[in-house]
């Protein structure tokens, strides 16, 4: 399964380089190794992509779970929540998913410049905010963008609900997804180091 959006090129190129290989092989076109050279690339491309747009399902996992496939790079306290950022490789599925269930009451694009998302200051990078109001008050889902990656992706628009585990978005090539917490409420069971999954891992329980 692909990204949502990425399947119909996915397939057409996929169709343009079946096509071409078998006019080789059948001799329909001349043989030519320049040609031929051109569509082994065009298929090493061609996985590269696929391989980064997959979507595999997942089994939701319980409590907060990660919005992002990778490392989880800072768990800080800031004030009254508690930040967790998970950093994405590019070879990472880049598809993002919701931590927990809730609406979204605000979507908003701000920063400058695309540093390093492994940086400390990559969040003032260009980033999309998502609010998101639930059970357990206000949490934030920021979306980062890196010194690769510099296309944020949104599935949704505000005052969409979604569940926990759903898609919300992506980032193209890599960068970082930072989840922002109530820190009354939620408290965090991860540690920077630790590999989370989209949807799957937790990263966050309620407090008791």
């Amino acid at each position: 399964m692909f990204a949502p959006g990425a399947g119909r090129p996915l397939g057409v190129a996929a169709g343009l380089l079946v096509l071409g290989f078998l006019l080789e092989l059948v001799h329909l076109l001349p043989l030519s190794y320049p040609l031929l050279a051109l569509l082994i690339l065009g298929t090493g491309f061609w996985a590269f992509f696929a391989g980064f747009f997959r979507d595999p399902e997942r089994t939701i996992g319980d409590g907060i779970v990660s919005a992002a496939d990778g490392i989880v790079q800072a768990v800080t306290e800031e004030g009254d929540r508690t930040r967790i950022c998970v950093f994405m490789n590019v070879t990472d599925v880049h598809v993002n998913r919701m931590p927990l269930d809730g609406t979204f009451s605000r979507i908003g694009t701000s920063g400058s410049g695309y540093r390093p998302a492994y940086r400390p200051d990559a969040d003032q990078n260009v980033s999309r905010t998502y609010d998101l109001e639930t059970a357990y008050g206000t949490v934030q889902v920021v979306q980062i963008t890196g010194i690769v990656a510099r296309r944020l992706v949104s599935f949704v628009h505000e005052r969409d609900a979604r569940r926990r585990g759903d898609r919300f978005g992506m980032i193209v090539f890599g960068s970082r997804v930072d989840v922002l917490l109530p820190h009354s409420r939620l408290t965090p069971v991860v540690r920077p180091g630790d590999r989370v999954w989209a949807g799957r891992s937790t990263i966050a329980r309620v407090r008791v």
